[in-house]
C-alpha cells in the first residue's frame, strides 16, 4: 500500500481550451484564417454528416428487424415505423443542409459585398 498519494491539478480553462482546439483541428479550422461563415458552415456539415450516418444505421436496423420479425405483424409494423422515421429524419437533415447552405451563402454574399 502506498504511503504517499499525489494529485496533479489542471486548470479547467486550459483543458477547455485544449478541447476547443482539438474540435477546431478536426473541423480544419485554423486560428484567425477563416471568417465566421466558413467556421459555422463546417461545423454544420460535420453535425449533419453525423446525423446522416446515424439515420443510415437506424434505417438498416429497421430493415434488419423486418427481416428477422418472422412474420409477426407487430414486428413488421415496428420495423416499418423505424424505416419511415429514418426516411423522415433523412428528409429533415437534407432540408436543414439546403437551408443552412442557402443562409450561409447569402450571409457571405452580404458580408463580402459580392
Amino acid at each position: 500500500m502506498p504511503l504517499v498519494a499525489s494529485a496533479q491539478f489542471t486548470n479547467p480553462f486550459e483543458s477547455g481550451k485544449k478541447a476547443v482546439e482539438q474540435v477546431g483541428g478536426a473541423a480544419k479550422i485554423a486560428e484567425g484564417e477563416q471568417n465566421i461563415n466558413v467556421i459555422v458552415g463546417r461545423i454544420i456539415n460535420i453535425v449533419l454528416g453525423f446525423l446522416g450516418i446515424v439515420l443510415l444505421f437506424y434505417f438498416l436496423y429497421g430493415g434488419f428487424k423486418w427481416m428477422t420479425s418472422g412474420g409477426s405483424e407487430e414486428g413488421v409494423k415496428e420495423a416499418q415505423t423505424m424505416i419511415r422515421n429514418a426516411v423522415i429524419g433523412l428528409v429533415i437533415v437534407m432540408a436543414s443542409y439546403a437551408l443552412s447552405n442557402f443562409v450561409l451563402t447569402q450571409l457571405a454574399r452580404v458580408t463580402t459585398g459580392t
